[in-house]
């Protein structure tokens, strides 16, 4: 009888002693999160050229609705925010699968497929690290700044590529 008292008790200490185990380690996963998130001021301390769409670049993209619709994820990176790529996997993929396919004709080439490339490269690259609870902020920071460099970069070459179609060289 002793024994199944004690068989009893020791199951029942048991039992709270891994409850208390398990509450203690979801906490420490929520400041590992804590710890991840960048601010806008982090964001606006990364070292590279942004560069700006020209007027007539804007007037050849301005019914490509993917292109605003990531513009709109750059902004929102820019100021810290990555809910976007939380838990978004199906808009992202639709997202980017329609930006390579809704090209405008005008900036139609082969270097602007490439820059669009790189650009849903760095997106997922950023998209994984993102959702990932042992990343690092010095990591996490590294990718944006890819990531935003690689937008810009979309950005220089849609420009050079309407400023060489709109360029006229005459002959003597």
């Amino acid at each position: 009888m002793r024994i199944q008292i004690l068989a009893l008790v020791s199951l029942f200490v048991l039992t709270l002693s891994c409850k208390n185990k398990q509450e203690s380690n979801s906490t420490a996963g929520v400041e590992v999160n804590k710890s991840q998130e960048i601010t806008e001021q982090e964001i606006s301390k990364l070292k590279y050229i942004d560069y700006a769409l020209d007027e007539k670049t804007e007037d050849a993209i301005e019914d490509w609705a993917q292109y605003r619709q990531l513009r709109d994820v750059i902004d929102d990176v820019k100021e810290g925010d990555l809910s976007f790529f939380n838990d978004n996997e199906k808009a992202i993929k639709l997202l980017l699968k329609e930006l390579k396919d809704d090209i405008p004709e005008t900036i139609a080439s082969s270097s602007i497929l490439a820059r669009i490339l790189v650009v849903e490269t760095k997106f997922y690259k950023l998209e994984s690290l993102s959702n990932l609870s042992t990343t690092s902020k010095e990591e996490l920071l590294e990718a944006i700044q890819e990531f935003l460099v690689s937008f810009s970069n979309l950005n220089l070459q849609m420009n050079k590529k309407i400023e060489f179609d709109t360029r006229t060289i005459e002959r003597p």
